[in-house]
């Protein structure tokens, strides 16, 4: 790979988080207000997604449960990755299908008042979307962090993000910088310090 190529790849992901400054603000903004307010209320966060998604749940759901950055002190705040237990996972897959292994854990944990982070570059992954089925059923809030055309998520989620690439890497890297802003503005607000 030249030096060409690299800077290609750096202009495409710097090029994508311009677009979605430009494009998704406001979206990105009411959704960390909604996720801020689910916090202030000692409700759960709940994160989905599979493979890069996976791991940006886990990713978040750490933020929240210990803290985001190491010169601030607060008190913890109630978030789960749905991906991270492997027994559940593996039985859920075992006696309902693949397909149910989130939604089953948001029929568990989810109440109203709750909010969900359905994680998805394609918009269209079936576990995720029948998680976000059942959290509408249960009254709990859903956050669609998306990307492509936002897929059949764009439309059941609440509220979405999406990102506007058709590629998986720049999709993620916006993920995780939307997970970041949100996690600042939910400490903030927990902290009293603004947003």
């Amino acid at each position: 790979m030249t030096n060409d190529m690299i800077e290609g790849i750096l202009r495409e992901s710097i090029d994508t988080k311009t677009r979605l400054l430009e494009q998704h603000l406001d979206a990105i903004h009411t959704c960390g207000q909604l996720l801020a307010d689910c916090a202030m209320s000692n409700g759960l966060i709940m994160l989905c997604g599979n493979g890069g998604s996976a791991a940006d749940s886990q990713h978040i759901a750490a933020e929240l449960v210990v803290r985001l950055k190491s010169d601030v002190n607060r008190r913890a705040i109630k978030a789960l990755a749905l991906s991270t237990d492997s027994s559940i996972l593996t039985a859920g897959g075992n006696d309902y299908g693949f397909d149910r292994v989130f939604s089953r854990q948001v029929e568990a944990f989810g109440t109203s008042g709750d909010v969900l982070i359905a994680i998805s570059t394609s918009g269209t992954s079936r576990n995720v979307v029948m998680a976000v089925e059942e959290a509408r059923q249960r009254g709990v809030r859903t956050i669609g962090l998306l990307g492509g055309t936002g897929g059949v998520l764009a439309k059941l989620c609440n509220h979405s993000v999406i990102v506007p690439s058709a590629v998986t890497a720049r999709i993620q890297e916006c993920h995780i910088l939307i997970g970041h802003v949100w996690c600042e503005m939910i400490e903030a607000r927990v902290l009293g310090t603004g947003y």
